[in-house]
């Protein structure tokens, strides 16, 4: 059974982080990249990070370059999404979801949501 399972969000302060965690069942991120994704209210849902270890690449939204950092738990199966200097525009639901095995551009499973608020 394949299943994408997010987790890590929380309420934080203008400033402050969070990591975000996405762990991975029946399948392996050597297979397929890992994308973070988000959406926030009102707003269409918008690509944050992709992280393919058969590219070896990680990839970010220029919103988010110097601040957030994806990386992979080969042991756990696990991506992260390190999210540092969060600011309230950071507000958003993030889910994690499997692309294609060299980006994100096309995706074919999503776990659910995980709620990152900001305060100001």
């Amino acid at each position: 059974d394949v299943q994408l399972q997010a987790s890590g969000g929380g309420l934080v302060q203008s400033g402050g982080s969070l990591r975000l965690s996405c762990r991975i069942s029946g399948f392996t991120f050597d297979d397929y990249a890992i994308g973070w994704f988000r959406q926030a209210p009102g707003k269409e849902r918008e690509g944050v990070s992709c992280f393919s270890a058969t590219a070896g690449s990680a990839t970010y939204a220029e919103s988010v370059k110097g601040r957030f950092t994806i990386s992979g738990d080969n042991a756990k199966n696990t991506v992260y999404l390190q999210l540092s200097s969060l600011k309230p525009e950071d507000t958003a639901v993030y889910y994690c979801a499997a692309g294609v095995p060299r980006g994100c551009d096309r995706t074919w499973l999503w776990g659910q949501g995980t709620l990152v608020t900001v305060s100001s």
